[in-house]
């Protein structure tokens, strides 16, 4: 019988499987490099990234800078005009008399509003909430990459496994065979050994249906075509030393969904006294050039023109707005409340989730040593089994119970190593360590 490889490190865990692949090679690096960079999700949120930023530089230069207009102003008329004065008898007409008014001013304006202040800071913090929020897609993606990479990695052994079984179901109707044409069996060892050929059969078939719906996820998750075909790795490496302590240290410090909440707490602070300080004084200071000019061919006044500066201060108090402006600081203190509920919220559900993650995972690490010990007994047995079996010593009912409790150890072993890899993801996903800060900054060098 083949039996399948694997290797056991003191160091970690690390089982290698040997099978037939396609022929692109693609790790797991290279696999969340592909996601990263083809996203479509991702790149939303990267441009969302920089809208935020730049509203951050728009605020500060309406608030904090002075603005500068310029005028021009050039208006004609042409009348038929009729006077009678006062010292002449005669009146005097004009037949299509000219009238140009030319006026030419530069107008600057620079407004101080208290609640400015508090509106660009909070637009720093919106934006850096933005960015923990692209961050957040980022390791979501990460990680849906690498648990998507690693299903297909276990399915793919799980097919392995499934190939030597079908080779011991192959070598058990053999000899069924051959007993049943030389006349050492009866015709019902040999039709119960092709069922449960046949039954084997079916489970691998079923299971290269399962591999292809597990590569057209994982190039769902790059942004490929459904029809992409690639070898991945086939080893499963796990970390068996996390702890509990360290990784709820990172995830208060790193967990980006945390970071943003509190943020967004103190976006809620500044909210408040953004609109308190609307109660405060507005200064404004305006200043302007003019330089007008008006001339006509009608009347006394021929050309009349005027260049000069005018400057000036305006202060304003808002003294009453219908209680508008106390029910806004009102519902701001309810936002700012709802903002610190919300953090509080996340935290109980971050800590939760963080625990539960790890007892899976600890748990399966425990029952890994045991299914690879069970495993190995499983291996040794079905050898036994098996040549029992070719000698005549043991009848197929006791083979069949060898070969399936081999089967069970192995899809057992295999689904122990993965809970552990696929909670190893999740834990490093919610301490905020699935990626680095260097990652994603390179990442948006396009922007």
């Amino acid at each position: 019988m083949r039996k399948l490889l694997l290797t056991f490190a003191l160091t970690g865990l690390s089982f290698s499987f040997v099978f037939a692949q396609g022929t692109e090679p693609l790790d797991l690096e290279k696999a969340v490099l592909i996601g990263l960079e083809r996203n479509y999700g991702i790149k939303i949120a990267s441009n969302n990234v920089v809208i935020a930023e730049r509203d951050v530089k728009i605020g500060v230069g309406t608030f904090f800078m002075p603005t500068l207009t310029g005028n021009f102003l050039n208006s004609f008329n042409k009348d038929d005009v009729k006077q009678q004065f006062a010292n002449s008898p005669e009146p005097n007409e004009i037949p299509g008399a000219r009238t140009e008014n030319e006026n030419y001013s530069l107008v600057g304006f620079y407004g101080f509003r208290p609640e400015a202040i508090f509106t660009v800071q909070r637009l720093g913090k919106l934006a850096e909430v933005s960015e923990l929020q692209a961050k957040v897609l980022v390791e979501n993606t990460v990680a849906a990459i690498s648990s998507a990479y690693y299903r297909l990695v276990l399915e793919l052994q799980r097919h392995k496994v499934l190939e030597t079984t079908l080779e011991l179901s192959q070598s058990r109707l053999d000899i069924a065979k051959a007993q049943y044409d030389l006349g050492g069996a009866g015709k019902r060892d040999y039709l119960t050994a092709q069922v449960d050929y046949n039954s084997d059969l079916s489970l691998l078939v079923n299971q290269d249906l399962i591999i292809q719906n597990a590569r057209i996820n994982l190039n769902e998750l790059l942004a490929l075509t459904p029809d992409r075909e690639f070898s991945v790795k086939d080893t499963i490496t796990v970390d068996k030393n996390l702890l509990l302590e360290d990784l709820l240290e990172n995830a208060y410090l790193n967990n980006k969904q945390y970071l943003a909440t509190q943020r967004m707490e103190n976006v809620a602070f500044l909210a408040l006294k953004e609109t308190q300080a609307e109660r405060l004084p507005q200064i404004n200071l305006n200043a302007s050039f003019n330089r007008n000019t008006f001339t006509s061919e009608a009347g006394f006044l021929l050309l009349n023109q005027r260049t000069g500066f005018n400057y000036g201060l305006t202060a304003s108090l808002n003294l009453f707005s219908g209680f508008t402006l106390n029910r806004r600081i009102q519902n701001a203190r309810v936002e700012k409340l709802n903002a610190e509920y919300a953090l509080q919220d996340l935290e109980i559900l971050m800590v939760s989730d963080i625990q539960r993650a790890y007892n899976t995972y600890n748990t399966n690490i425990k029952l890994l040593d045991i299914e690879y010990s069970n495993y190995k007994t499983a291996i040794e047995n079905a050898d036994i089994a098996l040549e029992r079996f070719r000698l005549g010593i043991s009848d197929y009912l006791q083979f069949r119970d060898a070969q399936v409790n081999l089967l069970t150890a192995e899809n057992r072993l295999l689904t122990a190593l993965f809970n552990i890899k696929e909670m190893e993801i999740e834990l490093m996903r919610l301490s905020g360590r699935i990626y680095f800060q260097e990652s994603f900054e390179e990442f948006r060098l396009g922007f």
